[in-house]
């Protein structure tokens, strides 16, 4: 594994490019799959959805297949029927490798002075396609560009895009991933045949929990999975960052509103911003964000079936009370400011723990109906 971090590999987990399976997302994948059979490719492809749910690992599938087989026809004289492809094939290792002449991967690119990752793409990555382009593909073939994710292109990289969309060469495949298409110029969604991805169900979590996570109790991937919201991705980084630990800690001080029991809320901070462990940090302000938009969504809409029981106590106890805190608006603002924080604790070189305590200061306010300040 490169020195150097990878923006589209979590953790110790296989990147998406070397991936072979793809769980729950059937009928995307047939999508393509009878569009390219039939000879109704479009040059570009927008993959949605949210976060973890296989966006990415699509996105490799489809770039694996038509680069092996090149048209339909000849996967047709082969007998293909599915993006399936076996790990020993040379054009999965090859693309696995990022070694594939004929593919392009644009991503944030990682700063070789500070080994961390840069919050955008850069137009000087966009700037790449054309040279690779203006060569000539391997066997007279596709030659594919993989952008992940189109949301964290600058205004600079998206504008630069957008020119070779308008023009695209022969025979090439754009493939955007976009967990917020919103944020892209309409213009680009627009040269673009959407692809939507849903979010898995629950069974398919359960599956890969099982292949990926099978040291989990049941009672603990059930939990897991409850907490991914359908994404694969979550649930996997759940279990690998200890997030069940870190879950059920904060439920405890949280469970302590109005007035947060300060010891407990130590003891959680301390496991949050434990020195050299940036996953758990990244792992808690998510959990936390996710809470605080899971009670806005409660009280807004009422508790239903995937409610967890304690989060549900916990917002019945908010919602009954003015008293703590239980107006909608102020909550909204919690939840928007816990996710700034976040933002800028990953951009900036913070004190960890400080976040960390200041995150749940605003929410101890919020609880006793006070101004809610950041």
């Amino acid at each position: 594994m490169s020195e150097l971090p990878e923006a589209d590999r979590q953790g110790d987990l296989p990147a998406p490019r070397e991936t072979s399976e793809l769980i729950g997302q059937e009928k995307a994948e047939a999508a393509f799959l009878d569009a390219y059979m039939g000879g109704r490719m479009h040059h570009a492809w927008l993959l949605t959805g949210p976060k973890g749910v296989g966006k990415a690992t699509l996105a490799y599938r489809m770039a694996r297949f038509v680069l092996k087989y090149g048209d339909a026809e000849t996967a047709k004289a082969m007998g293909v029927s599915s993006l399936q492809m076996d790990e020993d094939d040379p054009t999965f290792r090859q693309i696995a490798g990022l070694g594939h002449m004929d593919l392009l991967l644009l991503r944030r690119p990682a700063d070789e002075k500070t080994k961390k990752l840069k919050t955008v793409i850069p137009v000087e990555e966009v700037r790449r396609t054309a040279g690779f382009f203006g060569k000539s593909a391997g066997g007279g073939g596709w030659r594919v560009a993989i952008v992940d994710s189109a949301d964290e292109m600058n205004a600079n990289a998206a504008n630069a895009l957008l020119k070779v969309l308008e023009e695209p060469p022969a025979k090439s495949l754009f493939i955007l991933i976009s967990h917020q298409p919103g944020r892209l110029l309409p213009t680009i969604r627009s040269r673009c045949r959407k692809l939507p991805l849903t979010p898995l169900a629950p069974e398919a979590i359960d599956r890969i929990l099982a292949q990926h996570a099978p040291d989990l109790a049941p009672e603990q991937a059930a939990l897991v999975a409850a907490l991914s919201e359908g994404s694969a991705g979550r649930a996997l980084s759940i279990a690998a960052a200890g997030g069940i630990e870190l879950y059920t800690q904060m439920m405890t001080v949280l469970s302590s509103l109005p007035r947060l029991d300060v010891k407990a809320l130590h003891a959680f901070a301390d496991l949050a911003a434990r020195r050299g462990q940036d996953d758990k940090f990244d792992m808690a302000l998510e959990l936390l964000g996710d809470w605080a938009a899971r009670l806005v969504r409660t009280l807004s809409q009422g508790p239903d079936s995937t409610t967890l029981p304690r989060e549900g106590e916990l917002a019945a106890r908010i919602g009954q009370s003015s008293g703590l805190g239980g107006g909608l608006d102020r909550w909204v603002e919690v939840w928007e400011k816990i996710g700034a924080m976040a933002a800028r604790a990953n951009a900036l070189n913070t004190d960890r723990k400080l976040v960390i305590l200041n995150a749940f200061s605003l929410i101890e306010a919020a609880s006793r109906g006070l101004t809610v300040r950041a």
